[in-house]
């Protein structure tokens, strides 16, 4: 990989301006299709435009353009005709084939799939574009060597010279039986030490890790991680092989969620970046913004009922924003510590009584270190406000709890709804949390302060 600078990118941008093509072409020729990408970032449309016309190469073309962003390739194919999208098609592997046809508009999709000069590549397109893109199977690629279990190892490798021609990469050779069903994996190793083998099932490593074609995209990446695989096979409801899933994609996928996922914990409901228009961020932002307001109002509706007692006793009001704060973020670490434990598999919903259990324990722990500390704190500073002390500490107990509790909860119902619990880690429990703690302070000092009435 390259690192430009920006005197690299000025010059690029000038011999772009002037129409040195030869300049150009000797620029970016020994480049990656990732550096290429990544200088056509820099450019505005009309430049990167011209720059990507000018590579002739329409294989190096087609990796570039699956290099970029979602947003960048999408401004490119904005400006191509539907024939010149099928050429691309023609030179990528199935699973990116479906993702450029996925980015372009209903309409759009059918009349570039006519346009793929390889039928059968068109075909698999046609029948992986039935699968939820969420899924392994709107994941998979088709590319990949199979070998039927009953070959001889000379035939094996015979047929593995054939299909190899037209792949770039190979992870496994898969073993099927006459019915294509998944039968075990071929180690290459074995190509090597048992050459004359009779049949290749006596020497295939059975039970290989699969994955079916409706498995969730997020349970996939725990089975790569869990068992260290570069590469997936996918097999159908009867366990036919139809597809492979490599590391590369399902580090895409991951990367792609994650940033999903901080962006919804964020308060952001929509995917953005920081190249996207005003209109796009501002609509992306301003629901969460909206509802925060709302709590904010509720918050104050709460305070007005409140407001004699704050008035006799001001130093209620002080401690206001501890109240808040705290069960803000006790209420954000519980939610964050499910999430991740339902992103990572190790935390399943069968396990969501035991998981609030262990939450609640914590939750005394923390709450009386937290409530003893105030309380000390305040009798220190203002040892004549002993209903104020007990109004505080009482209060904070009883925040921390209920939002360690409330934190736990609401992912696991967010994951039994079958909605992503990010959700929760984000301005959700904040809100929640701020209006219950309020709500709990209101009442806790009201109640001390007609045990202990402030001294005169």
């Amino acid at each position: 990989m390259k690192d430009f600078t920006e005197e690299d990118i000025e010059r690029i941008e000038n011999m772009v301006d002037s129409g040195d093509s030869a300049g150009i072409l000797h620029e970016i020729s020994d480049l990656h299709p990732a550096d290429i990408a990544e200088i056509l970032r820099e450019l505005n449309l009309r430049q990167a435009e011209w720059l990507f016309n000018l590579i002739d190469d329409q294989e190096k073309k087609a990796d570039v353009l699956m290099e970029l962003d979602e947003e960048d390739r999408k401004k490119l194919l904005e400006h191509m005709q539907p024939e010149q999208i099928g050429e691309f098609i023609d030179k990528l592997d199935t699973d990116d084939a479906v993702d450029l046809i996925q980015e372009l508009d209903k309409e759009d999709r059918e009349e570039v799939i006519q346009h793929i000069d390889d039928m059968e590549q068109a075909g698999d397109i046609v029948d992986l574009l039935q699968y939820d893109e969420d899924t392994a199977g709107g994941l998979m690629g088709t590319e990949f060597i199979s070998v039927n279990e009953n070959w001889s190892m000379p035939e094996c490798l015979k047929e593995m010279r054939r299909q190899a021609a037209d792949l770039d990469d190979i992870y496994y050779v898969y073993v099927v039986d006459d019915d294509n069903r998944l039968k075990g994996i071929l180690p290459l190793k074995k190509m090597i030490t048992d050459p004359s083998v009779s049949k290749i099932k006596h020497v295939m490593q059975t039970d290989p890790v699969t994955v079916h074609t409706e498995t969730p995209i997020d349970e996939v990446a725990i089975d790569f991680e869990k068992y260290d695989l570069v590469a997936m096979p996918v097999i159908d409801s009867i366990g036919r092989l139809v597809g492979q899933i490599t590391v590369d994609d399902i580090m895409d996928e991951v990367r792609e969620q994650s940033e999903r996922d901080f962006q919804l914990a964020s308060g952001i409901s929509s995917d953005i970046d920081a190249g996207d228009s005003v209109l796009a961020q501002t609509k992306a932002r301003i629901p969460w913004l909206l509802i925060g307001v709302v709590g904010g109002i509720i918050n104050s509706i709460i305070l007005t009922g409140f407001e004699a007692q704050i008035a006799a006793v001001t130093a209620l009001a002080i401690f206001i924003p501890l109240i808040g704060g705290t069960g803000g973020n006790v209420g954000v670490q519980a939610s964050a510590i499910v999430v991740q434990g339902l992103a990572n598999g190790r935390l399943e919903i069968k396990d969501a009584w035991k998981q609030i259990g262990r939450e609640t324990l914590i939750s005394l722990l923390n709450a009386l270190i937290i409530s003893g500390a105030v309380f000390i704190y305040v009798m220190l500073t203002q040892p004549r406000l002993y209903a104020v002390s007990l109004a505080v500490s009482l209060s904070l107990f009883c925040v921390v709890i209920f939002s360690n509790v409330f934190g736990t909860f609401v992912p696991l119902t967010l994951e039994k709804l079958k909605i992503n619990p990010a959700l929760a880690t984000g301005p959700f429990i904040q809100i929640m949390n701020d209006i219950v703690g309020l709500l709990i302070y209101v009442g806790m000092s009201i109640w001390m302060l007609s045990f202990f009435p402030m001294p005169k």
